[in-house]
Order: structure tokens, then C-alpha cells, then sequence
């Protein structure tokens, strides 16, 4: 093939940036179909992308047999199933991240996708993000010495409508819908070692309705690694600056930051209020570049038949470490992790 042929289900806010990404900016690629349950979505397909095999029903997609691969920007509950049907249906995936709210659905899937005569992939987009590339090439090259400690952080702008408590309910709780990606880093740049304990806690500072999901809107955690190697991580949704990704690596011979200024772009103020920057307003922002990068990469990697920067089982562990964070918000104590 000289081409992907690809359908993509979800085309919410971050799922028609995924369309937009496929049929423009990856080469290789073409964006056949589009599904989604919400009318105003497929119509924004039609009439933005000029796209014509358009569903509402995921199954019917799958059924297309002129499709490679799925790309799955769906609610986190459904993906697990998706990817298996989407396996059994003959087609590669591609899913966003998380693997799944439960560590049965994510083993699960993970083993079927091991036993399938197709591909699948979670995406962890800051492993594709440049300068993280760079931090992580630094590391290999050694660099810092022998990395031992992460601080990561995953920090949104405030929002005074209040809007993603529409979506609290299924977002699995602040650890698993944003530190997540905090704790896949942790893994990558400290050599993927299995953790051994965790323990969290959190507050509500802004949004009160979180309280009664078992929810928190500022969390901070620590994770306990093999190797005495350790992370941090530090998750809000009520940053006044706007988003606010940043990552610290130290090692025995030196220390790594990577996005410590949230800039937007290269410009500074110099007034009478000081001298200051403006910052990205969303993760998209700040990331959209990677995006591009991780689609491409999945691309090219099904095509040419090359390995995945990253596996079923990092996706896995990833959730496994999450889940075991918000568990250990609801009860107060350490959880240990076999």
C-alpha cells in the first residue's frame, strides 16, 4: 500500500483536530470516513473536509471494507471494546489515550490486540512532542547520568463556566485524564521501570460538583519505582496563566527541563507591569505539532511494517499507575502495586 485508508470515530473538540491532521497534514494518509452519533459532527465533516462516507453507527464503519485502520477519539469508556471490534473487523488502530477506566479492560485489550493479525497503538502525544524527543535522546546518550527522579506536571487553564464538569463523570478521575501522560513520561525517561507504590491527594479549590464524583480539581502524587527511582507529579484545571506542561529530570550527573516557560510564541511585553509572556490557553496548543508527528508515526509504521515507539503494554502500565493514584485519593492511603 501506498497509502493508509483510514476511518475516524469521535469528532469532538480534539477529534476533528485528528481529521484535520489526516487529511492535511499527514502525508501518507487518507481520511476515507468519519463516524460520529451527533449530527452537527458529521455535518462539520461533510462541509469542512469534503469528506462523503460518513456514519453514525460505529459497527457500519467497521463493516467498510475499503478501510485499513481506525483512528478512535472516542469517550474513554468505549475504547477497550472499540479496539477489538475494531481488530476483529481486520483494521489497525490507533486509540487516544487512556487504554480504558478499568485495568481488566485495559489487560484485555491489550492481550487481544497481541493475538491479532493487525496493529494497534495508544497515543501518549508529548512522546512525539520535539523537545521532548531531544530530553529523551539527551538521557540515552547519558548525558545526566543515571536518571532518577521526574517532576511532571499537567496543568489547565481555569475555566469559569465550568464546562469539562460535563464530562467529570467519565473522565475517570483528574489522575487517569491528565497525569497520565505525566506518568507515561516518567516511564520513558526513567527507562520504563515497574512501580512498586504510590500514594496521592488533592483538594477542590474552584469546582465544588467534583466533590461529589469522588473528584478533586488540584492533585499531586508521588509513585515509587524499582531502582530507587521515583516521580511527582502535580495535575489542576484552575491555572489563571493558561496550560502549564512542564517536566523536570534529574540524574546523578545533571538535571533536564523540558517546557518550563508555557510561552505561546517568542514575543515578550516590557510595560510598566514588568516584562512577562503570553502562554498557550490548551494543551492542543502547545502540543499540536506532536500531533502531527504521532499520526504520521503510526502511519508510516503500519505501512512499512517498523515497531511503535511505544507498546500495548506501556499504555497498560501507564493506566495501571493512574488508576492506582485515584484510588489512593479515595482512600487516603499508599497503594502498593505488585
Amino acid at each position: 500500500m501506498t497509502s493508509l485508508r483510514i476511518g475516524l470515530a469521535g469528532l469532538g473538540r480534539l477529534g476533528q483536530r485528528y481529521a484535520e491532521n489526516l487529511a492535511r497534514a499527514v502525508p501518507r494518509a487518507e481520511l476515507a470516513a468519519v463516524c460520529s452519533p451527533v449530527e452537527s459532527e458529521r455535518a462539520w465533516a461533510r462541509d469542512t473536509l469534503g469528506i462523503s462516507r460518513i456514519y453514525n453507527d460505529y459497527e457500519e464503519m467497521l463493516a467498510d471494507p475499503s478501510l485499513d485502520a481506525v483512528f478512535l477519539v472516542t469517550p474513554t469508556s468505549l475504547h477497550a471494546t472499540q479496539i477489538e471490534r475494531a481488530l476483529d473487523a481486520g483494521k489497525h488502530v490507533f486509540c487516544e489515550k487512556p487504554l480504558s477506566l478499568e485495568l481488566d479492560d485495559c489487560r484485555h485489550a491489550a492481550a487481544h490486540a497481541a493475538k491479532a493479525g493487525k496493529r494497534a497503538m495508544v497515543g501518549f502525544v508529548r512522546r512525539f512532542d520535539e523537545s521532548y524527543q531531544h530530553a529523551f535522546q539527551h538521557i540515552e546518550a547519558g548525558g545526566i547520568g543515571r536518571p532518577f527522579l521526574v517532576y511532571s506536571q499537567t496543568t489547565d487553564l481555569a475555566d469559569p463556566s465550568g464546562a469539562f464538569l460535563k464530562f467529570a463523570p467519565t473522565s475517570g478521575g483528574i489522575f487517569l485524564d491528565c497525569s497520565v501522560h505525566d506518568v507515561d513520561l516518567a516511564r520513558w525517561l526513567l527507562g520504563r521501570p515497574k512501580a512498586k507504590k504510590v500514594y496521592s491527594a488533592g483538594t477542590v479549590a474552584m469546582y465544588p460538583p467534583l466533590e461529589a464524583m469522588g473528584d478533586v480539581d488540584n492533585g499531586i502524587a508521588i509513585v515509587e519505582f524499582e531502582g530507587g527511582r521515583m516521580a511527582m507529579f502535580y495535575a489542576s484545571r484552575t491555572q489563571a496563566h493558561g496550560h502549564d506542561t512542564h517536566t523536570d529530570i534529574t540524574g546523578t550527573a545533571g538535571r533536564l527541563s523540558v517546557g518550563r516557560n508555557p510561552r505561546a510564541d517568542r514575543m515578550e511585553i516590557a510595560d510598566a507591569n514588568g516584562v512577562r509572556n503570553t502562554v498557550v490557553p490548551s494543551f492542543y496548543e502547545r502540543f499540536a505539532p506532536a500531533f502531527v508527528t504521532q499520526a504520521k508515526h503510526f502511519v508510516d509504521a503500519v505501512l512499512d511494517d517498523t515497531p511503535f515507539e511505544l507498546t500495548m503494554d506501556d499504555a497498560v502500565e501507564a493506566t495501571r499507575i493512574a488508576i492506582a493514584l485515584r484510588e489512593s485519593l479515595q482512600s487516603g492511603q499508599p497503594v502498593l502495586l505488585d
